[in-house]
């Protein structure tokens, strides 16, 4: 079992920052890679970003291209979210999660989740 602890998350005005930060218990044979999902309100959650733990590679949805910046300290088994511009449609619960197999921007390839932190951005 892989427990995934989340920080970061708060109220912050549009066009404001967070960094978000998740840590997991430990790393699994079966994983190349920590990603970040939300869920706003009514909607289903969506992919946002991944990085992988061997190349560092990462992978974007199109809405935060150019925005936010995901990032790993491999050594503390930690990956980060940094959050820039953000837009009240920004406004979710973010996940954070072990990539077990798959492709990288569906929700079934991850087989460990964190509990989910708010964000939530004010117009």
């Amino acid at each position: 079992q892989v427990q995934l602890v989340e920080s970061g998350g708060g109220l912050v005005q549009a066009g404001g920052s967070l960094r978000l930060s998740c840590t997991a218990s430990r790393r699994t044979l079966s994983s190349d890679g920590m990603g970040w999902f939300r869920q706003a309100p009514g909607k289903e959650r969506e992919f946002v970003a991944t990085i992988t733990w061997s190349g560092g590679s990462t992978y974007y949805a199109d809405s935060v291209k150019g925005r936010f910046t995901i990032s790993r300290d491999n050594a503390k088994n930690t990956v980060y979210l940094q959050m820039n511009s953000l837009k009240p449609e920004d406004t979710a619960v973010y996940y954070c999660a072990v990539f077990t197999g798959g492709g990288y921007y569906y929700s079934k390839s991850y087989g460990y989740w964190g509990q989910g932190t708010q964000v939530t951005v004010s117009s």
